[in-house]
């Protein structure tokens, strides 16, 4: 995958360029007021189990990330069948075996999927090497950054103003709590409308909604999201490599 306001080195770990137009206090206002209203329905509704980063009823490929602290199961959606080939493809290619986690940052997310960390050096800077292609965006509403997205990272807006996506490069989201009032916050400057249950998943296991709208989301983790704090947590050194390599080996589950 190839931290701005409170994260500036996050953002250009990623490419982030947003644009933070700043909004009236009576507008946040209104939107807070609605939020609450939304989730204060939400609540008042008959019983209704909100997914709780588990895709249960969703079909589609599956496959199996392994490291040393454990596996992880993803789900490639196939409301992105772009970005699902091409990660099927690569996966049984074994691209990504050896490759390494190059860049993590707690709170934010974990990336990895740059060639060029197979067997480098302990000083190498990592996060420039891909396939030699890009793909097409596919961003869409229906996925948000919640813990457990599994997303594609990209070069910024000013070099990359279509947002497409790298060739390989991707990252897991780790993110933290969010709350209604920073939805609200952040929903301005990155243009999304979020529906009861996208609140309601925040809200539950948190995520970075600053992201939304501006990634191609084409994933998630449905079993081992313990993996990613995990990973997370470990001590990283100057341009949040991991002081000591975390490798990955991928495979495709049959479904």
């Amino acid at each position: 995958m190839m931290k701005k306001i409170l994260m500036i080195s996050m953002f250009a770990a990623l490419g982030l360029l947003m644009a933070c137009n700043s909004e009236s206090s009576k507008e946040v206002k209104s939107k807070k007021q609605e939020t609450k209203k939304e989730v204060k329905s939400e609540a008042a509704a008959p019983a209704k189990k909100v997914a709780e980063n588990k895709a249960v009823e969703k079909k589609g490929q599956k496959v199996l990330l392994s490291t040393k602290y454990g596996d992880m199961t993803l789900l490639l959606y196939d409301e992105t069948p772009q970005h699902r080939d091409n990660f099927i493809k690569l996966v049984s290619d074994g691209f990504y075996d050896g490759t390494l986690f190059h860049r993590v940052i707690r709170n934010f997310m974990i990336q990895g999927g740059d060639p060029e960390s197979k067997d480098a050096g302990p000083n190498k800077r990592l996060g420039s090497g891909g396939p030699g292609y890009t793909i097409e965006a596919e961003i869409s509403p229906e996925f948000i950054h919640k813990k457990g997205a599994l997303s594609a990272a990209r070069q910024g807006d000013q070099a990359n103003p279509e947002k497409r996506s790298s060739g390989s490069q991707f990252y897991v989201v780790q993110g933290k709590a969010v709350t209604a009032a920073e939805l609200n916050q952040m929903a301005p400057r990155t243009g999304a409308i979020y529906t009861a249950d996208q609140i309601n998943t925040y809200l539950k296991v948190g995520g970075t909604p600053f992201l939304d709208n501006q990634y191609t989301v084409f994933g998630e983790v449905i079993d081992g999201l313990d993996v990613i704090d995990k990973i997370a947590a470990v001590k990283t050194q100057p341009g949040d490599r991991p002081v000591e390599d975390v490798s990955m080996t991928m495979k495709l589950i049959e479904n």
